[in-house]
């Protein structure tokens, strides 16, 4: 991964970032070497077109084919804690002080003997001791892939049952094009009364529909990409009014061609413009082969976020986190404290 300098130094927040999108390259190739997985893993160029994004395959049928592909790596309960604990490491070592990290325990365990509950468990107990090594807070997001209804309520199970034990949110993500959120109302309707937050992909690869759809009949507080909301002025006055938030990862919006021109992501106009909440995240960072300071960095030089915009972005997603009044209290303060010592911003601004 790239880096981004001093902003490194910035402390920030990530609420959209994927388990399963953010594993080492070198893990996977140590992984596929282990258990004699037919992977070009001595060619690296060829591997990292099957594991990661780059520009000349730019859709999101090629970045669902990642996520394929990456299910296969996940062959023992020691890989899942090795990948979830270096998960937590890397964004403690990029000045993520706060990080909320999804994962589909369905795709952790597709191609082991273990089930999904064994394999969330594993994410449970590696990343709560990886936070208390580091001194991060980490919490957990459990999503449900569209083209698997028949699993979602075995998933919404699990995360019941780990209330208590850092899970503390649903997601519904997948393929929005081909599989419809409407199977779902219910199970998420069960979340919400289990004292689970929503937090839905929407409106990344269609239009506005799906986003609206999030909002009025999932009940989602916080909107996973929404590019597609650009399209709808009232949708904008309902989301604003809301204060649904907007989780824009730039990086991954045009990789997967939600965005044709990665300098003209909307994230500035719907902040300043439209006055949306939202928050600039890594989404898959080793897909992406990208940092949350990376992000920053592209937003301040090429899209013209101010250091101030940023900062507010970074404490607009602090008062968005699942958590309980007390721990977000916290966190802002904490966060606030920061940005007042001054010695964590970029040199040039």
């Amino acid at each position: 991964m790239s880096g981004a300098g001093a902003w490194e130094k910035f402390p920030k927040v990530d609420l959209h970032r994927h388990l399963e999108g953010s594993i080492r390259l070198e893990t996977l190739r140590e992984i596929a070497r282990s258990y004699d997985l037919d992977y070009p893993i001595d060619d690296l160029p060829r591997f990292r077109t099957m594991v990661q994004m780059t520009p000349d395959q730019r859709s999101a049928e090629a970045l669902l084919a990642k996520f394929a592909v990456l299910r296969h790596f996940f062959r023992s309960e020691e890989i899942i804690t090795r990948i979830t604990r270096e998960a937590v490491l890397d964004a403690a070592a990029d000045e993520v002080r706060y990080l909320e990290l999804r994962f589909n325990p369905v795709a952790l365990s597709a191609h082991n003997e273990f089930t999904p509950a064994q394999a969330c468990r594993c994410v449970q107990n590696a990343s709560a001791l990886a936070a208390v090594d580091c001194g991060i807070d980490v919490r957990l997001i459990i999503s449900i892939n569209r083209s698997e209804p028949e699993r979602a309520h075995e998933l919404l199970d699990i995360a019941c049952d780990g209330v208590k034990e850092g899970i503390t949110g649903l997601d519904l993500s997948g393929d929005e094009v081909n599989a419809a959120a409407e199977p779902f109302i219910d199970l998420f309707d069960r979340a919400r009364s289990a004292g689970l937050d929503i937090s839905v992909h929407a409106g990344e690869w269609t239009g506005p529909e799906n986003i609206r759809f999030a909002i009025e009949e999932l009940n989602a507080t916080r909107i996973g990409h929404g590019i597609g909301i650009l399209d709808d002025p009232d949708l904008i006055s309902l989301a604003r009014e809301r204060g649904t938030l907007f989780e824009f990862c730039i990086t991954s919006n045009y990789l997967t061609a939600a965005i044709a021109v990665k300098k003209e992501h909307p994230v500035l106009e719907l902040t300043r413009k439209h006055g949306l909440s939202t928050t600039l995240n890594t989404d898959d960072p080793s897909i992406f082969d990208v940092t949350l300071s990376d992000e920053f960095e592209f937003a301040h030089d090429h899209l013209g976020l101010t250091i101030e915009e940023l900062r507010a972005m970074n404490l607009r997603a602090a008062r968005h986190a699942f958590l309980d009044d007390g721990t977000r209290n916290k966190l802002i303060t904490h966060l606030q404290q920061k940005y007042a010592e001054n010695d964590n911003l970029p040199a040039k601004m």
